[in-house]
Formats: C-alpha cells, sequence, structure tokens
C-alpha cells in the first residue's frame, strides 16, 4: 500500500544510442546481471554524461568506467565499452573529477569511438544500479534510440 506514495526516480541516457536489454553484453558479468541490473547501450557518439544528479564516487584510472552514489542512496555504474580497461585510457578524455557533485546530463568523459573500435574494443555501454535490492520496482526501458542527458533509460522506486 505504502509503495503508491514512493516517489519515481530515473536514470537518463549517459550516452546516445540504441538501448538492448542487457543479456545482449558481449561478458557474462553483465549479460548475467552479476554486477547489477541495468540496460545495455550501442552508443552512435563519444560524448558521456551523468547519468542523474549525484556524487561521481569513483572514475577509474583507466577512465573506462565510473561510478555515481545519489542522493537517494542508489548507486550508478557507467562502464564504457567492454574490456576497456586494457586500453589503458587510451581514447578516453576524463572531463569531471573524482568526488565531484554532478548534474544529470554534465559531461564526465569524451571517449575516441573510432579508436577504441579500431583496437577491436566493443562500446557496449553497460548502465548499471549496482544495488538493485534496494528498489521496490525497476522499469528498463529497451528497443530505442535515446539522446544523452535527455531520455530516461531506467524508471525505479526505492
Amino acid at each position: 500500500m505504502f509503495s503508491l506514495f514512493k516517489k519515481e526516480s530515473k536514470i537518463i541516457a549517459p550516452i546516445s544510442g540504441d538501448v538492448l536489454d542487457l543479456s545482449h553484453a558481449p561478458d557474462p558479468v553483465f549479460s548475467q546481471r552479476l554486477a547489477g541490473d541495468g540496460v545495455l547501450i550501442n552508443p552512435s557518439d563519444g560524448m558521456v554524461v551523468a547519468p542523474a544528479d549525484g556524487i561521481l564516487s569513483v572514475i577509474f584510472k583507466t577512465n573506462h568506467a565510473f561510478g555515481m552514489k545519489l542522493e537517494n542512496g542508489t548507486e550508478v555504474l557507467v562502464h564504457i565499452g567492454i574490456d576497456t580497461v586494457k586500453l589503458n585510457g587510451q581514447g578516453f578524455e576524463r572531463i569531471a573529477e573524482e568526488g565531484s557533485s554532478v548534474k544529470a546530463g554534465e559531461p564526465i568523459m569524451k571517449i575516441d569511438r573510432k579508436f577504441i573500435t579500431e583496437s577491436g574494443f566493443s562500446l557496449m555501454t553497460p548502465v548499471l544500479i549496482t544495488n538493485p535490492d534496494e528498489t521496490s520496482s525497476m522499469n528498463l526501458l529497451i528497443d530505442c534510440t535515446v539522446t544523452a542527458g535527455k531520455d530516461a533509460v531506467i524508471r525505479y522506486k526505492k
């Protein structure tokens, strides 16, 4: 009964592209939802933005992924590409700083799509809530094309 009064929150697309079910991720850690639940985006551009208002709790040294903690306690991970950690930061340009407070749509990272794909890596980008057990409901918006910083890809209630 009280779930009717819970506010719906959303995670917006951190990168423009086509949204797929996470099961299509070419890495079982993501496809089997071992790191969290969410969506997979096949990017169409190279700007990565904050998917919500919050704190950039971690930006990996190799810049291939970042985590955020939102005000409501939700933890979000954006993992740019698959196995891109092996690039040791090449093809990634960090714009924001770890520990900073960011607003949804604010630039976090710029990627060189051509360099990354020509280096043999997939750009498929998992966007995950890493503590999904703290949500009461989650609606994943898949099979659509989204614009970074504008379109919701996950709607959920705590």
